[in-house]
């Protein structure tokens, strides 16, 4: 991603360290005011330079990765795979809340600040628009980390995260419920959808949103709020800009990158380096995968004596936030719910023809095509497993799905996240609750 450091227009974000604060997380301890649109652009493309790599650390808590025993980044993130989170050892790398709140002040500047100073412009409803759909993609991550999967029927009632609209650092930031947090997230992305012009952002800003991006953003949180129709359609809309999948057949290459025919935002990064020299693919991930004939197994894997080293992720070039691969699952799934089996299985076999020799396919086809709706639902989670390993997804599909049982292996003992388990919302950092005790 492009780094802005022309400018130091707006604040530097400091942590709180006085328990006495109520304020989220975060402190600006001085700022200068933007007047023009090139800096409000750079205030902005601080915010999305700022965004964390949270998702990384919930690849350690899902079936996907065991830790590598003899790396000397063990301790970072040994609680976090055994999910010792009520009181973890102070090195523990920690899930960062307060920088994610850190992006929301960025998006508010751009939303209170910037839409009565600028003049009306196609460039200014596009920056505005952009806020407004990065503050409810810092949102949609807040409140799948730190609070209970979105269930109707408790959402009202469930405990969510603190909603900070306004640059005001007197206000009480008070956990709002899971619902109002949704209601503002959609919300956002539907001010974002009459700014926002651009159908797509060219190569190289394409970590920028774009209504591409936007409207994949929607179609994953109507997913998880098991709105079938509008999750359906808002894929649609997205595949409508971009339907483009790469055939691993012709061109092996992996689909993460940020110049990849299949790139749609290009802004996190699903494992980093420090990570990636600290663990190895689990026996689980890897028998998800036909060795032989899924052709994703030899791009994201490299085999290190009986174990696997993971190939996604920790370099520069490879940034994913949204793919055209996740569209064409999401629009399978949700087709499966809406009783379209036939829509489903279609869909499923235009995308998995990419993805495995000719020869497996025509053997996928016809297994597909005799499935009931339970065979092929399971089949789709399985795609998603396969697909998007390692990428951060696999935490978050397990919450809104099964919430399996998980048993993590550590120096000899077994360690247990059972089915429900209460861990599968991530309790809010210890540095969070001194510096709020709202929280």
């Amino acid at each position: 991603m492009k780094k802005i450091s022309k400018y130091i227009l707006l604040f530097v974000a400091a942590i709180a360290v006085t328990s006495c604060d109520d304020y989220l997380d975060i402190q600006p301890v001085g700022r200068v005011i933007p007047e023009t649109l090139d800096e409000y652009r750079a205030v902005l493309t601080k915010g999305y330079d700022a965004y964390p790599e949270h998702k990384s650390l919930t690849a350690v808590r899902t079936d996907e990765l065991i830790l590598n025993e003899f790396s000397e980044d063990l301790t970072y993130y040994r609680d976090i795979y055994i999910w010792k989170d009520a009181n973890p050892d102070r090195i523990t790398t920690t899930f960062q809340y307060q920088y994610l709140y850190n992006v929301i002040f960025y998006t508010n500047v751009i939303i209170n600040e910037a839409s009565k100073k600028l003049e009306a412009s196609e460039e200014k409803n596009q920056l505005i628009g952009e806020a407004y759909a990065l503050r409810a993609m810092a949102y949609f991550d807040l409140v799948n980390l730190f609070a209970k999967p979105y269930n109707a029927a408790t959402a009202g009632s469930d405990k969510g995260v603190p909603l900070a609209l306004e640059i005001d650092l007197e206000q009480a930031f008070v956990p709002q419920s899971v619902e109002v947090i949704y209601n503002q997230i959609i919300s956002d992305t539907n001010e974002a959808e009459k700014l926002i012009n651009l159908n797509t952002q060219p190569t190289g800003k394409n970590y920028r949103f774009s209504k591409a991006a936007l409207y994949s953003l929607e179609s994953r949180i109507y997913l998880y709020q098991q709105q079938w129709q509008k999750s359906f359609d808002a894929a649609n809309k997205a595949l409508s800009i971009n339907n483009t999948l790469i055939d691993l057949k012709a061109t092996p290459a992996l689909a993460t990158k940020y110049t990849s025919a299949e790139s749609i935002l290009a802004l996190e990064d699903g494992l980093i380096n420090n990570l990636k020299g600290a663990v190895y693919a689990s026996p689980d991930l890897i028998a998800a995968y036909s060795k032989t004939t899924d052709l994703r197994f030899p791009l994201y894997f490299l085999a290190s004596g009986s174990r696997y080293r993971i190939q996604k992720g920790g370099n520069d070039d490879q940034k994913c936030s949204f793919r055209t691969s996740e569209l064409y699952l999401t629009k399978a799934e949700t087709s499966l719910k809406l009783n379209n089996i036939a829509d489903a299985k279609t869909t499923v076999l235009s995308f998995i023809k990419n993805r495995y020799t000719a020869a497996a396919y025509t053997q996928l086809e016809s297994d597909i095509n005799a499935m009931n709706a339970t065979d092929l639902t399971n089949f789709i989670y399985a795609e998603r497993q396969r697909e998007f390993a390692v990428e951060g997804q696999r935490w978050f599909d397990l919450r809104r799905t099964s919430q399996k049982q998980i048993v993590h292996t550590f120096d000899g003992d077994d360690y247990t996240l059972i089915q429900n388990d209460p861990r599968y919302t991530i309790i809010y950092p210890a540095n969070a609750r001194l510096n709020n005790p709202n929280l």
